[in-house]
């Protein structure tokens, strides 16, 4: 169920207040997750690998209340489910951007997230439809094993839509890593918040055969 808190009875007014008052009220932590697993799992079923990483990045988002919080004129709102706003690479190499619905149901996630990706493919757009905030924007950056990732904000206080990325991924000592960067709205987060999207994140992808069949 999607609903507009209270503001007087929410814990984070106080933080909120302060921290919307800031130019640039987001704030960014960039991390390692191991994809060892994984990454065996998707190659024995044939699964891509984008599909597959970006279904565990919105799952585990859909798990963290904070994720799904946007500020609106009303107040601030909380979204039942939010669904991954994605960069596609087309053959010219300039990216366009790409929507599709989150589903739990990785088949269904995966044949909806196929659909959208060929079809930007064909003609591709930068067309944002501004009358929706229940996305997360995701976009991969395949080439680079980054230590860091900054965005470009607009100055509209309304922003509060979470950024997140990932990188090319390594192998070490027999282990393969990812580096992915989470930026949030420090009004309605804290880096506890990124500390759990992660820890959900790492537990799917320990156990990717429970989720990605």
């Amino acid at each position: 169920m999607s609903y507009y808190l209270d503001l007087q009875t929410w814990k984070r007014k106080d933080h909120y207040l302060l921290f919307s008052k800031m130019d640039n009220p987001f704030f960014n932590i960039c991390a390692n997750l191991d994809i060892t697993i994984f990454h065996n799992h998707i190659k024995t079923i044939n699964a891509p690998f984008f599909i597959s990483f970006l279904y565990i990045a919105s799952k585990a988002a859909n798990e963290v209340e904070e994720f799904k919080l946007r500020i609106r004129k009303e107040g601030i709102f909380l979204h039942d489910k939010v669904h991954p706003s994605f960069t596609v690479m087309g053959e010219d190499d300039m990216f366009s951007f790409c929507y599709s619905d989150f589903s739990s149901n990785f088949p269904e996630f995966a044949a909806d997230a196929k659909r959208a990706i060929e079809k930007v493919k064909i003609k591709g757009s930068l067309n944002d439809d501004e009358n929706r905030d229940d996305y997360l924007y995701i976009t991969s950056i395949p080439w680079i094993t980054f230590t860091s990732v900054s965005h470009p904000f607009s100055t509209n206080k309304m922003d509060s839509v979470p950024r997140i990325s990932w990188g090319k991924f390594e192998d070490k000592d027999g282990r393969k890593s990812i580096p992915i960067s989470v930026s949030l709205h420090h009004g309605l987060a804290d880096g506890f918040h990124v500390a759990m999207y992660l820890k959900h994140m790492q537990e799917y992808l320990d156990h990717p055969h429970e989720y990605i069949t």
